[in-house]
C-alpha cells in the first residue's frame, strides 16, 4: 500500500522528464518550427532555459513552504501553477506567451520537486530509501498532424495530465511523519508509521517506537546544535560544508557532463552526424527515452548491491570513455564526411546515456538526501536545485551558440570536464548504503558508529515489526529520549548506538 500511494509524488519526476523531453521534441516538428518562425542562437536558448528561470524562481522559497505547510500542501501549489503554466503553453500564440508560460511550468515545478523527494524519502521505509513518453507522443502527433499547429499543441494539452492527477490525490496519501513530529504532531506520526510500516497499523509495535525514538533523537539533536531557519545553516558546521560541497558539485555534474547537447539540443545533434528526415529523429529520440528509463532502472536495482560509491565511479568512467569515441566519430564526420563514422554515433549515444543514467538519472536525489539530516533537507536540497537549474539554463543558452559557432569542437570541453568530475567522484564520494537515513547523515558529523550497527539495520527492522509489543522496549525508548538532551561530545560517540543499539 505504501509503495501505491508514492507512485504519486513520483509522478513530479517524471513531469520534469516530460517536459525537457517534450521540448526538445518539439523542436523536430516542422509545425513547431514554422508556427514559431524556426527560432536559432540565443531566442532557441531561450526556449530551453525559460523552464529553468522559472524553477530558479520558486526554488529558495519552496523549502519554506515545504517546512511551514508540509510536504503535501507544496505540491498541491506546486500542481496548480504548472496546470496553468500548461494551459497557457499548449494555447499559445506567439514565442513570447510561449515563453511566459515556459517559465509559469518551471515556477510551479519547483515547489513540486522540492516537496516531492522529501515526501518519499520520509514516507518510505527506514531501509528503502519518464521520459519516453512525450517523445513517442510528438512521433504520433507528427504522424496525424503534420505540419500543423496540432502536431505541437497536442502534447502540451497532455502534459497537463500529472497535475491534474496530483492535485485531486495528493489528499489521499500520508504526510511525512518526520515533518509531523517537527511540528509536535507526535500522534499522528506515530498513526503514520504504524499504518504503513508496521503490520496491523499497532501504534505500540516495537518497529513504530524504534522509528519514533530515531526520529525524535535526531530532531533533538538538530534543534539542540543548529540555530536559526535561513540557509546559512546549511553551511553552518563542517559537516554541513562538506555536505553541501559534495551535494553542489555533483548537481553541476548532472548537467555538464555533455547529456545537455541531447537533452535539448539532439536536433542539431543529429544534423551535425547527416541525420536529417524529421521521423528518423523522432524515432531515436523516442528510443533513447525509453533506452534512459530502462538504464535508469538497472542503476535503482544494482545501487544497493554495488554501493553508491561504486556506481558513480563506473558511471563517470563509462561517461568519459563513451563521450570521447562520440566526439571522435562526430569529428571524423565533419572533417572527412566519413559515414561509418556517422553511423557509429548513435549506438555511442545510447551508450554514453546508459553510464549516465547509472548514477546521475537513478541516483542524485537519493544520494543527496541520504546525506543530509533532517534540519537541512529541504533547504539543502533547494540549493541542489537552485544549482541544478542555474548550471542547465546557461547550457540550454550557451550550447546553440556554441554548436552554431564552433560545431563538433564545442564537444572537447565536455571530455576535460568529464575527466575532472572523475577526480572529484575518486577523492570526496562517500559510501551511503544500508543506513537509516539518520545513521547516513551522521557520517559527515563525525559520529563513530559502532561496527556492525549498520550493516544490522535492515535485520533489526524486520525483526522488530514481526515483534509483539513490549514494556522492556518502552524502557529503553525513554533511555533514549533522555540521552538526546545529553552534550555534543555525548552525541558524537553515541547517537547512532542509542538510536538503534537498543534494539540489537
Amino acid at each position: 500500500m505504501l509503495n501505491i500511494c508514492l507512485i504519486l509524488p513520483l509522478l513530479s519526476s517524471t513531469l520534469n522528464g516530460f517536459d525537457s523531453s517534450m521540448i526538445n521534441n518539439l523542436q523536430i516538428l516542422p509545425g513547431w518550427q514554422e508556427y514559431f518562425h524556426k527560432p536559432q542562437g540565443m531566442k532557441l536558448g531561450l526556449v530551453n532555459s525559460a523552464h529553468d528561470i522559472g524553477i530558479l524562481s520558486g526554488t529558495p522559497f519552496s523549502p519554506y513552504v515545504s517546512d511551514l505547510l508540509g510536504r503535501r500542501a507544496t505540491m498541491f501549489i506546486g500542481a496548480v501553477i504548472m496546470l496553468a503554466g500548461v494551459l497557457t503553453q499548449a494555447s499559445s500564440t506567439t514565442l513570447h506567451v510561449f515563453l511566459g508560460a515556459r517559465v509559469i511550468i518551471g515556477l510551479g515545478m519547483a515547489f513540486s520537486i522540492n516537496a516531492a523527494p522529501l515526501l518519499i524519502s520520509e514516507l518510505s521505509y527506514p531501509t528503502h530509501v519518464r521520459q519516453s513518453f512525450p517523445a513517442w507522443i510528438c512521433l504520433g502527433s507528427y504522424d496525424d498532424s503534420g505540419t500543423s499547429a496540432w502536431s505541437w499543441r497536442v502534447p502540451s494539452f497532455v502534459q497537463a495530465v500529472i497535475p491534474v492527477i496530483q492535485m485531486v490525490l495528493i489528499w489521499f496519501i500520508p504526510e511525512s511523519p518526520r515533518f509531523l513530529m517537527a511540528r509536535g504532531l507526535e500522534s499522528q506520526a506515530a498513526r503514520v508509521l504504524a499504518q504503513y510500516h508496521a503490520h496491523g497499523g499497532d501504534e505500540h509495535n516495537p518497529l513504530v517506537a524504534f522509528e519514533m525514538a530515531q526520529i525524535r533523537h535526531a530532531l533533538n539533536l538538530e534543534r539542540e546544535f543548529a540555530s536559526g531557519k535561513s540557509y546559512m545553516r546549511c553551511f553552518s558546521t563542517p559537516g554541513n560544508r562538506q555536505r553541501m560541497f559534495t551535494i553542489i558539485w555533483i548537481a553541476i555534474f548532472s548537467q555538464w557532463s555533455g547529456n545537455g547537447l541531447v537533452s535539448y539540443y539532439i536536433n542539431t545533434v543529429l544534423d551535425g552526424v547527416g541525420i536529417t528526415q524529421t521521423r528518423t529523429k523522432a524515432a531515436i529520440n523516442g528510443g533513447l527515452q525509453i533506452f534512459n528509463l530502462a538504464s535508469a532502472l538497472v542503476g535503482m536495482m544494482v545501487v544497493d548491491k554495488l554501493g553508491r560509491r561504486k556506481i558513480f565511479l563506473i558511471s563517470n568512467i563509462g561517461m568519459l570513455i563513451a563521450f570521447s569515441m562520440w566526439t571522435l566519430t562526430t569529428a571524423l564526420f565533419n572533417q572527412s564526411g566519413n559515414v561509418v563514422a556517422a553511423k557509429a554515433t548513435v549506438p555511442l549515444i545510447f551508450i554514453y546515456y546508459f553510464f549516465y543514467d547509472l548514477t546521475y538519472t537513478s541516483m542524485l536525489v537519493l544520494y543527496a538526501l541520504e546525506i543530509l539530516p533532517y534540519n537541512i533537507r529541504a533547504k539543502g536540497f533547494a540549493i541542489m536545485n537552485i544549482v541544478i537549474y542555474s548550471t542547465n539554463a546557461f547550457n540550454s543558452l550557451v550550447n546553440p551558440v556554441a554548436l552554431h559557432a564552433i560545431g563538433w569542437k564545442s564537444y572537447l570541453f565536455y571530455c576535460g570536464w568529464l575527466i575532472l568530475e572523475l577526480l572529484f567522484v575518486m577523492v570526496y564520494i562517500v559510501e551511503t548504503r544500508a543506513g537509516t537515513l539518520e545513521e547516513t547523515a551522521a557520517l559527515f558529523d563525525g559520529v563513530r558508529v559502532r561496527r556492525g550497527i549498520v550493516e544490522r539495520t535492515d535485520e533489526v527492522a524486520m525483526t522488530l515489526s514481526r515483534m509483539p509489543s513490549c514494556h522492556r522496549l518502552q524502557d529503553n525508548l525513554e533511555a533514549v529520549e533522555t540521552e538526546s538532551c545529553g552534550s555534543r561530545s555525548h552525541f558524537e560517540s553515541r547517537s547512532d548506538e542509542c538510536a538503534v543499539g537498543f534494539a540489537i
